[in-house]
This record gives structure tokens, sequence and C-alpha cells, in this order.
């Protein structure tokens, strides 16, 4: 008999086996009990959440024969074929690879002819963001005038990627990040139907390693899994996806506090050369970080055994919320600089030393950059500007943070932060970046989708839409 993947195994076939979406379960139930079932639904979160397999049961209860209080049965002829995927009134489309307007086309053409076998036609589709605009336009042709008999299901992890049109003609439903506690509850089912042995320890590390993704977690566990071992700890899960030890997270955090760029250094060479992954470390970096920052404002970390915390409360006494936030910010954009490298071990070690000396560099006095109204080109600057000086014409900066504070855009705001905002005249604002903007940060800014943001943002602080020029 073929291996069958875990996640497969342990899809949850009912509504009342999903997890951590009760709040949406229960809604559709309701209206499938009651017979008020919508034409088009839009399941949106991030990955794992449960949208596919919740759209998977919503498709079988709508046309189940035998309905138990808005649940299919799972037992009758068209539950059965659904199941094993071969009921043709269910139709699961990828608009990843199937994103064209002939696709949709296909559809349109489609749903004139009435089901098979069930009640409805209920086409899923997966990705939608990802349609071009002509498919959209040709699957809001079919959303305006839906046949009864159809129902579409759209999933997607980019809701604001989809045509207001589109999203005004389907029900939405947000599916949450699924909790720490939910996700080690439904693991330990697994673990238990499948005679998997694991320690509570490894248990949490997994679900907090999934980032609030079920699937996610449940790859992780059958990854572990896979060598035969008889028990899982925790020291195999950090191991396997290569989590350093919390001793090396607090000694790398505690010499970036103290602002020693020497043992910094060295413990980014030591990691290096270790061959640990610098993407899940920056990323694990991160973590404990706000996690120090949460431990300062409750004591709710249910991750770390008390020896551990007990460190990290020491680590944090002489250190501000304001400082631990600083370096979130800083090695974010870090993470995001790594991204886009092609050297990610330079970009890593130069990274962590600048964030070291980030403190004494911004406490350092600075001469504001001297800018000719008549050729933004002929700028020249004697020294880098401090966040904290602000030249006459740049009150509208601490306006324009905030926004992107308040909108999530820290990348922008770190790279604003240690910009400059000039108002030349009336109509024309000047961005001036520091002369210490690497050329990823550089690009990043550049990207039309940066522009369309710093706009908004720019006319919302000044009250009027602004023209721009970036000053490198």
């Amino acid at each position: 008999m073929a291996y069958v993947a875990l996640y497969r195994k342990f899809r949850p076939h009912n509504f009342r086996d999903m997890v951590g979406q009760e709040h949406i379960t229960k809604t559709l139930k309701n209206q499938i009990k009651n017979s008020r079932v919508a034409h088009a639904y839009l399941f949106s979160g991030g990955r794992g959440s449960g949208k596919t397999t919740t759209a998977k049961i919503l498709a079988r209860a709508v046309n189940c024969l035998n309905p138990i209080d808005g649940e299919p049965c799972n037992e009758c002829e068209i539950c059965k074929q659904a199941l094993e995927g071969s009921l043709i009134d269910i139709s699961e489309i990828d608009a990843a690879s199937n994103n064209g307007v002939d696709n949709i086309r296909d559809i349109r053409e489609e749903v004139e002819f009435i089901p098979t076998s069930g009640k409805y036609r209920v086409y899923i589709i997966d990705e939608v963001h990802m349609l071009s605009t002509g498919a959209f336009n040709a699957l809001l042709k079919t959303l305006e005038e839906p046949p009864k008999h159809v129902i579409f299901i759209l999933a997607t992890t980019e809701p604001q990627k989809l045509p207001v049109t589109i999203l005004s003609r389907c029900q939405r439903f947000d599916f949450k990040r699924i909790s720490i506690d939910d996700i080690i509850k439904r693991l330990k089912i697994i673990c238990a139907e499948s005679n998997i042995e694991i320690e509570d320890g490894a248990l949490k590390i997994i679900a907090k390693m999934s980032d609030g993704a079920m699937r996610d977690a449940i790859s992780i566990l059958e990854r572990c899994i896979a060598d035969g071992s008889e028990k899982i700890s925790e020291d195999q899960i950090r191991e396997l996806v290569g989590i350093p030890e919390i001793d090396y997270l607090l000694e790398i955090t505690k010499n970036i506090l103290d602002m020693d760029a020497a043992k910094v250094l060295q413990d980014s060479e030591n990691l290096i050369n270790s061959g640990k992954d610098l993407d899940v470390f920056t990323w694990e970096l991160i973590k404990f970080i706000r996690d120090l920052l949460m431990l300062q404002i409750s004591d709710n970390l249910v991750v770390y055994k008390d020896e551990e915390k007990a460190k990290m409360q020491a680590l944090i006494n002489n250190c501000t919320k304001e400082r631990l936030l600083e370096l979130i910010t800083e090695i974010s954009l870090l993470q995001n600089s790594m991204k886009w490298a092609t050297d990610k071990e330079v970009i890593f070690e130069t990274g962590l030393i600048r964030i070291t000396l980030s403190t004494t560099l911004n406490n350092t006095n600075s001469v504001v950059k001297q800018v000719s109204n008549q050729n933004a080109s002929n700028v020249t600057t004697s020294a880098v500007p401090s966040e904290k000086v602000f030249s006459a014409n740049d009150k509208n900066k601490e306006e324009v943070l905030n926004l992107l504070k308040e909108n999530r855009k820290m990348i922008m705001h770190t790279i604003l932060k240690n910009a400059e905002i000039k108002k030349v005249d009336e109509d024309l604002v000047h961005i001036i970046f520091s002369k210490t903007l690497d050329e990823v940060n550089k690009q990043y800014m550049q990207k039309d989708e940066s522009k369309i943001v710093i706009k908004e943002m720019i006319k919302k602080a000044f009250n009027k839409e602004m023209k721009i020029k970036y000053v490198f």
C-alpha cells in the first residue's frame, strides 16, 4: 500500500475537526442547515490555515445526500466520490498555473450545464489572486449573474490583490493563524493515532516553528519521524530545522546589546562555520528578541523552560522596550536584505555589526545635508544625518513614519528613519537617503509598489498630492 503523507491522512473531513476556525465553520454549518448557501465565497488567510480543506468540506456538505447538522455524512455515494476526487460536479483549479482568460472561459461554458449527480456544481479556485486581468474580467461576468446550481469558492493568501468588483460579490471569511495551543492539541491526536512518541517540549517547538500553519506543523512532524527515531526530542527538532540553542541566542543578543562588535563578529563566524541556515537563524533571532519584549510585558511564554526564562530575564534587566523594538525592526530589515543578496554571509556579518553599533552611530553629532532647490543632483554631505536631527523642512517626517508604522511597513519605516524629507516647494518633496543605504534597500525603495506606498504616505502627511524625488 502506497505511503500517505500525514497532512493528507489527517486532513479533516468535517467542520468539527477543523482547528482554530470555529468562527467560520459555525457560520457555514448554519447556512447549510437553513439552505442559505451563497453563490460565491472568498476564503482568505495565511498558508496552512485550512482554506482549501474548508472549501472541500463545504463542497461535499452542499451536495451530500444525508447531511447531519450541516456536516457532510462522508458515507453517501456523492461524499465518497468527492473524497476520492472522482465527482465531476466538484472542480479544483490552481490559479497559479491556470490563470489565463481561456481557463475561466471554459468554466463559463461549463456552468450552464446542470450538475450530473449532486445539487450544485462547485468550483474551488485556489490562489485566485494569481489570475490575469482578463481572467478576472471573465470571472466577474459569471459572478454577476451565476446560475442557481453553481457555487464558487475562491481561496487566497493575498486578498488585497483581488479587484474590488470580485470582492463585493463574495461572502468573505478571514482565516486566523492557528494558536500554538490548538496546534499542539492537534499534533497530540496525530501522534497518538500514529504511535509516535514525542516530548512535550518538542511539540511546543514544532507549534512555534509552524507560524500558525497547521499543515507546516504536520510537515515538520513528518520530517522528524523520517529517520526512524523511537522518540522525538527537543534536540532532534532543533537539529532538524537548524534552530540554534537558546544559549547561543542569549549570547549573541547580549553581545549586540553590549555593542561588542568583535564578539558579534566572532559569533556570526562561528554560526557560518557550523553550517547553520542563516535565514532560519535570522528569523529565530527576531522571534527570540520579540519573546524578550513579551517577557518584559507579561510572563506568558509557553515555549521556554523556567531556567531559560530566568536567563532571558537577567539579559533584559537593564534593557528598555524601545531598544528591543528597535532591534526587531533592524534585524527584520537585515532579513529582507538577505533575501535578495547573492552573498548572504557578507550581508549577514556586516548587517549584525551595523546593528550592534547603531546606538553609537545614532548618538553621534551629525550635520544635516544641504540640498539645492535648483539642482537636486548636487547634494553635498559632510556627515551621515542622525535620525534625531531634522531640518526645518523635515517637520512632516514623524507623521510619515507614524503612517508607515500604522500600516506595518516596517522596512520602509526603518529606511526613512535615517533619511531626510524636505519640502522643496509647494508641490515637490525630496527624500534624501542616508549614504549608508545599501544597494539592496536602494532597489527595494525604487520598486513600483514601494513608490506607491511612499506617495500615499506623503500625500496624507502633507494633506495634498506631492511630486516626490529620491536623492541618494
